[in-house]
């Protein structure tokens, strides 16, 4: 809602903790990763992460990564390149990237309205 007020466009990756192979071992899947990006014409398809959440079981220990990639200027490219290893809670960081930038291969793509 902050970036929509300042007239930023976004890009949302929204990765379910349901497609999370630890989650589900872990029998905790009902969370979620979700990274927000720059949309705008300038970024070119490259924005920079403006922010991001996680809701779930060991939230607090993850979002560290999110923070990092802020700081850095990280965009989803180089967010879904970070090595995450599977089965990991972080990995959904990563997939929440990919998913962002549409190179994600565990969920299904999102249908455009």
């Amino acid at each position: 809602d902050q970036a929509k007020a300042q007239g930023i466009a976004i890009k949302k990756g929204h990765f379910p903790w349901s497609a999370s192979g630890r989650a589900i071992a872990n029998t905790r899947d009902e969370g979620f990763t979700k990274l927000l990006f720059d949309d705008s014409p300038e970024a070119h398809g490259h924005g920079r992460i403006l922010g991001g959440g996680i809701v779930g079981t060991h939230a607090g220990d993850l979002i560290s990564e999110v923070a990092l990639a802020i700081e850095m200027g990280a965009d989803a490219v180089d967010i879904g390149k970070t090595i995450h290893p599977h089965p990991t809670l972080g990995e959904s960081i990563g997939m929440a990237a990919e998913i962002a930038h549409g190179t994600c291969t565990d969920v299904p793509p999102v249908r455009k309205k």
